[in-house]
Order: C-alpha cells, then structure tokens, then sequence
C-alpha cells in the first residue's frame, strides 16, 4: 500500500520540478521566436462586453504554446523511470515504472499524438496567414475531423485490443455496448474538447485540469490501476508547474497544444478507469463552459439573435458582469476542486 502511494507521489513530484526546470529555457525559445497569435480575437468583434474585458495588447504578445511544457515534463518523467527500470533491474525500480501496454501506453500515445496535432494548430495560427490563421470556422470544422479521426483510432484499439466493450453505471452496474463502445467515445472525446474552451485567463485552465487529473489518479487508484494513478499523477504535476509560471500575469497560454492533449487523454482515462459516466461529475467546470457556449449559440439563432449571457463561455460572463479575472479564476478552481472530490467519492461508492 505505502509502496503504491510512493509510485503515484514520486513520479508526480519529478514532473513538476522538471516543469520548473524546463520553463526558463521555453520562455527564452517562445519569446524569441515570437510565438504568440497574429490575429486578436477582437479583430472583426462589435460586442461591447467582450471589448471591454478582451486585453489585446496582452494577447499578442504572450507566448501560446504554453502546453509543451506539460507534454514535454511527462513524457520526460515516463522515460526516466522506464529507463531507470532497464539499467537499474530490481525489485523497485521496476514496479516504479509505470509504462505499461494495457494501462497507460495509449493514454500517452494520446497526449503526445493529441499535443503535436495541437502544436501545428498553434503555429497556424502564429505564423500563418490567411482564414486558417485567424481560426475560423472552417478551420474549426477541420479540427473536429482531425479529433473524431484520433478518437476512431483510440476507440478501436480500446475494442480490438484492450476489448473494452462495456462501461459501468454508477449505482446500476455494467452496460455491454460491443463495438458501439468506439462511436460512444468518438462522442466523449469530441464533447470533451469542446470544453477545452476554458482556455480563457490567465490561470484558468491550468487550476482545473489539474484537480480533473488529480481525481483521475485517485480513481485509478481505487481501481487499483496503479500504473494509471501514476501517470494521472504525472500530467498533474506537470499542469501544476505550467500553473506556476501561467497565474496572472501569464508568462504563456496554454494554447491548443496543451488543451488537445489533455482533454483527449482526459477522455481515454475515463474509459481506462471505467468511470466515463462520473467523467461530467469530475469535470463539471469543462462541461458547463462547453455548454455555456452551445446555448448561447442556440438563444442566438433561436431567440432573433438575443443572448442568454453577456458573453460565452461561461467565464467571460462572469467578467462581463463585474467579476474580475482573479476572483472568475479562483471560485472556479474552488469549483472543480469540490466537484472533483465529490466525483472521487461517486467512483467509490458507486461500485
């Protein structure tokens, strides 16, 4: 049991310093290459509230690539570990490493995979020219495409490989889905990077995701998947050490390179722990941001263009309406912690 907790903590405290060790030598690359947007998302705006809180000239000039630090700090500490386990075979050392094909070679090869895809969409938009480069919806469309095409891949390694076929309902036991278990995640991986929206202030992101995957190593951890709770672990001390450098005034954003990513691997760790249906529990901020902008959309159309909030996502209303950008990013962190403990508690004693 001790040795169990010491494989998740250790890991995980080697991301986060590796992440602090890394950040200097980013920030150098990143502001001497210049890579921030070229576009501000206030070109073309006429909504007074979002102009009003929308910091322009802080936006083109922050880096956006934010996220390989994370990507980079985890796949740095798996490495290290599985090295460490060949060179130095014991006992310890290799229940340490925690690659392993059926728990977490594909949560990585998501993430990796997910945060080079979203790297290319970063530098579209720093030194593209073009419709592409200022991310519009054509460009949108295509990167659904790009999502769907991944999640297929992911979920027929999940049936064919794996043979997940099934998930669990909290409380009502298990449903047999066969090969539906591959459009079912196409579904959940879309729904959950629709929520990467989040990405929006200074801080944001990273509190959130951070208890998101903290609650995911200590389901894995429940489930005794302990390989799964490390690596869990691992992207939430990386997320951590980019949350050290991102608080406000932002060093960097995130950028598409850290929110692909993780929200795809996000998904693929709600199937590997069988909790995908506690996975709205968990991560409740990511859903009602998400769904703040489908809804606002929808009153557009729906109601002769009247908006249902000031502004969406969902955090931009609430600057909108007075709140500032420190006290939006605090309660929400204060919100996921609390729905992320609530969804630990659900995965218990749902079984």
């Amino acid at each position: 049991m001790y040795f169990n907790l010491v494989k998740i903590f250790m890991p995980t405290a080697v991301a986060f310093f590796l992440g602090l060790f890394f950040t200097p030598f980013a920030t150098h690359f990143f502001y001497k290459y210049k890579m921030w947007k070229k576009y501000s998302r206030s070109i073309g705006a006429t909504n007074s509230d979002f102009q009003k809180i929308n910091n322009e000239k802080e936006e083109l000039k922050t880096p956006r690539v934010g996220g390989i630090i994370i990507w980079i700090s985890v796949l740095t500490t798996v490495l290290i570990f599985y090295l460490v386990s060949i060179f130095f075979p014991g006992a310890n050392s290799t229940e340490l490493n925690f690659l392993s094909r059926n728990q977490t070679l594909i949560p990585l090869f998501t993430l990796l995979i997910g945060s080079l895809i979203g790297l290319w969409d970063d530098f579209i938009q720093i030194y593209g020219t073009g419709k592409f480069a200022r991310d519009d919806k054509s460009w949108r469309k295509w990167k659904i495409f790009i999502i769907a095409f991944m999640s297929l891949f992911i979920g027929l390694w999940f049936f064919y490989k794996l043979g997940l076929t099934s998930i669990h309902i909290p409380f009502g036991g298990d449903i047999n889905l066969d090969i539906l278990i591959i459009p079912f995640f196409i579904i959940v991986a879309l729904a959950t990077f629709s929520g990467g929206v989040i990405d929006g202030i200074d801080g944001l992101s990273g509190g959130v995701l951070a208890s998101i995957f903290g609650a995911y190593s200590a389901i894995a951890y429940v489930n005794h998947q302990m390989d799964i709770a490390a690596f869990a672990g691992v992207i939430t001390g990386a997320i951590l050490a980019f949350l050290w450098f991102n608080i406000p005034p932002a060093r960097f954003y995130m950028g598409e390179t850290g929110i692909m990513g993780l929200t795809l691997t996000l998904a693929t760790l709600a199937f590997l722990t069988d909790s995908v249906l506690i996975l709205p529990v968990v991560a409740l901020p990511l859903v009602l941001t998400s769904l703040s902008v489908i809804l606002q959309i929808a009153s557009k159309k729906l109601r002769g263009g009247k908006r249902l909030f000031r502004l969406a996502p969902l955090h931009h209303h609430f600057e909108a309406i007075g709140w500032s950008p420190y006290k939006v990013t605090m309660r929400f962190w204060i919100f996921s912690t609390l729905f992320a403990i609530i969804g630990i508690i659900l995965a218990v004693i749902s079984r």
